[in-house]
């Protein structure tokens, strides 16, 4: 697909949406009163939060820092500093998102017929887990007869969403409100379609989740859930510093982590997670399943440089003790706004992953004979 810039509804990769929250707030505050030494300090990713970190740029260990850059005209650091400040991670990887949101939605509305019998078909939308609303504008936009009611824990996301529909010219029809438990979301009653992104992964009993999210759905609607994929990859198996195929590693301590934190949620239990037969466990039928790829190739642009350098900083503080010294200090290196081994400056570094899409339908009531 042709990446575009824009997502709501992509949690990301971790757990513990409530403590990310509050780590970037503090975040931003830090910010705001300037990093210490001119590091850029503290930022946290969508995919893995964690605390803040800092990095070097003379690190230890024998690994060698990369040449200094002398670039002319603005550093991708300066704008990425600047930028965030007024902008969440969530968002950032929303923005990155949007084009597979919008190829979504409309795959969506293709699931409910030609587009007239759609647009007839879908009046009331649900989007959980809506983040900045960025989804939310993309259902809006394939259901423009659809009123969309976007849902999330954190209020102020939901400010941001608010913000967004405003800005384009939908605030009559996007709404919000907040929740936090399954039994929250039917609160709108009866809906025609729900969209989820990456929220079931974050609640302890996935199973019970999806039949809270079918019950809210009216008979012939549909419930889309977006999890899991490819995580995103970004950098070549060897880099040029510190030991080949530190990618994989973090991803395997991504893992390692994800296991961990979903063994501690309320009322956690372990189940297949075959979406699929998850759907149909819940009361639903099946109607497809298609996975999108989001591909930004190298060299890339400053939008997308920038959320890799959020997420780098939170995959470094979230993970801590599982990576060895020395793939922290590669890690650290890579962060380094000044060096051109730094993910900021390399040409080598690109942005590729994929979400799968799964969805299933609440059948009407067979007519008696």
């Amino acid at each position: 697909m042709t990446p575009t810039h824009g997502t709501g509804g992509l949690a990301g990769d971790a757990l513990g949406a409530e403590d990310k929250g509050e780590r970037e707030a503090g975040r931003r505050g830090e910010h705001e009163a300037g990093p210490p030494d001119g590091l850029p300090d503290g930022h946290t990713a969508e995919a893995a939060d964690g605390l803040t970190v800092g990095h070097t740029a003379e690190p230890a260990g024998g690994l060698a820092v990369g040449p200094a850059c002398e670039p002319t005209g603005s550093s991708p650091g300066v704008e990425y500093e600047a930028e965030d400040r007024a902008g969440h991670p969530a968002e950032q990887e929303a923005e990155l998102h949007a084009g597979f949101l919008t190829e979504a939605a409309h795959w969506l509305r293709g699931l409910f017929g030609p587009p007239d019998r759609a647009t007839a078909a879908v009046r009331r939308i649900l989007d959980v887990g809506s983040g900045p609303g960025v989804a939310s504008h993309a259902l809006a936009d394939a259901f423009p007869e659809a009123h969309v009611l976007a849902v999330d824990r954190s209020a102020a996301l939901l400010a941001r969403a608010e913000a967004r529909a405003a800005e384009h010219g939908l605030a009559d029809r996007i709404t919000t409100q907040r929740a936090e438990r399954p039994e929250e979301f039917a609160r709108s009653g009866p809906v025609d379609l729900i969209w989820t992104g990456n929220v079931c992964r974050h609640l302890g009993d996935q199973q019970a989740a999806l039949r809270s999210l079918a019950s809210a759905l009216r008979p012939g609607g549909l419930l889309a859930v977006a999890e899991r994929g490819l995580p995103p990859r970004f950098l070549p198996r060897d880099i040029g510093i510190g030991r080949p195929g530190l990618q994989a590693r973090l991803d395997a301590a991504v893992e390692e982590q994800v296991t961990a934190r979903r063994s501690r949620l309320p009322g956690a239990t372990s189940v297949v997670e075959d979406w699929p037969c998850l759907l149909a466990s819940a009361g639903l039928v099946p109607a497809g399943t298609r996975t999108f790829l989001i591909e930004f190739p190298a060299p890339l642009d400053v939008p997308v440089r920038r959320h890799l350098h959020t997420r780098l900083h939170g995959l470094l503080a979230d993970l801590g003790e599982r990576l060895d010294l020395v793939d922290r200090l590669t890690v650290e290196q890579l962060l380094d706004g000044d060096a051109c081994t730094g993910v900021l400056w390399r040409p080598d570094a690109f942005y590729l992953t994929a979400v799968t899409v799964h969805t299933a339908r609440l059948c009407r009531p067979r007519a008696s004979a």
